[in-house]
């Protein structure tokens, strides 16, 4: 019988809250605690000379505060974080450098998804280079800085590009999921088969009725493409203009998205410090925590941290880290 995840050993360092007491945990003999890797954070300063495109959730009055990764250190060790990777969150070409110089620095960043446009005509040149750092993991591309990769699919250019991201053994983040981006990724997967994809918030992608067959079509397609990895990330969000940190609110979402990617697709992601526009960040990671402390501690590692090896390649740098070879 597959092992179930020990109360203690997966919620250690998480403040107990009424939900996470709420789980039905084994009996059995207490595990070690599941290593996570943050596949999903952000990092800023705005307090640059030449400032921030992006700050993080703005709140009237309030001074955006910057993000480094020694910030987030501080609150995500205690949740059970060993390791994270950096979502581009700047479309400024020399910011690739920047955050590059940044998490050089502290061992807790295993990558960085960086943020270059495949179909310009530099865009070999800047590729090369930033992969000669280890730590350069791959690119985002989206519906974010005024892009459209729905348009971008069709395009000989971008394809071209994804397909020397592809040859490098890179991957491609997707921003800010929607409808026809799904649809643009079956696009892009079939002119590109060898290069992976990750999806990033859907499980906040709450498609309108009108929508619905179309959302329900592309997923069943994309369910059919192993190269297609998923970020259960953003699990809470808002609904009709409320925020609930309930599990109960996406768990029908959350095991929709269980049945299309299956147990080897999924990643963790928290979003931080975006996320701290709906909830602390130690909600966040008790709503996925609880999730699948019902599931096989075999499951749970896969999502928190297995995976995550499979989609990014990522690079050890701190004995607390799994390593890559155990997968």
């Amino acid at each position: 019988m597959t092992q179930r995840l020990s109360r203690r050993g997966f919620l250690t360092g998480v403040a107990a809250t009424a939900a996470a007491a709420a789980v039905p945990w084994s009996s059995e003999a207490q595990a070690p605690a599941i290593p996570i890797i943050d596949s999903h954070i952000h990092l800023f300063d705005p307090t640059r000379p030449q400032g921030a495109p992006y700050s993080g959730p703005r709140t009237p009055g309030v001074t955006a505060i910057a993000a480094y990764p020694e910030r987030y250190r501080r609150l995500a060790v205690p949740l059970g974080v060993v390791g994270a990777i950096k979502v581009e969150a700047s479309p400024w070409i020399e910011d690739n450098l920047w955050v590059l110089e940044v998490v050089q620095r502290d061992p807790i960043m295993v990558g960085v998804i960086g943020n270059l446009e495949p179909h310009k005509p530099e865009f070999p040149e800047y590729l090369e280079r930033y992969h000669k750092n280890a730590l350069f993991r791959g690119i985002r591309y989206g519906n974010l800085w005024g892009r459209d990769i729905a348009k971008q699919s069709t395009n000989p250019d971008f394809i071209s590009g994804l397909k020397r991201l592809a040859e490098a053994d890179l991957v491609m983040d997707t921003a800010n999921p929607s409808v026809p981006l799904l649809e643009a990724m079956l696009r892009i997967s079939d002119a590109v088969p060898t290069l992976r994809i990750v999806l990033d918030h859907l499980p906040a992608l709450d498609p309108a009725e009108a929508d619905r067959a179309a959302y329900d079509a592309a997923l069943r397609e994309i369910g059919k493409r192993p190269q297609i990895f998923v970020k259960l990330s953003e699990i809470i969000h808002r609904v009709n203009g409320g925020v609930s940190t309930e599990l109960g609110t996406y768990r029908a979402r959350l095991d929709t998205l269980m049945g299309v990617f299956g147990e080897d697709r999924i990643l963790f992601g928290s979003d931080w410090p975006n996320s701290d526009g709906v909830a602390p960040i130690d909600k966040i990671f008790a709503v996925a925590k609880e999730y699948f402390a019902a599931r096989p501690r075999a499951v749970a590692e896969k999502y928190f941290w297995k995976n995550s090896v499979a989609a990014y390649k990522w690079v050890k740098r701190d004995p607390s880290q799994p390593s890559p070879a155990r997968v």
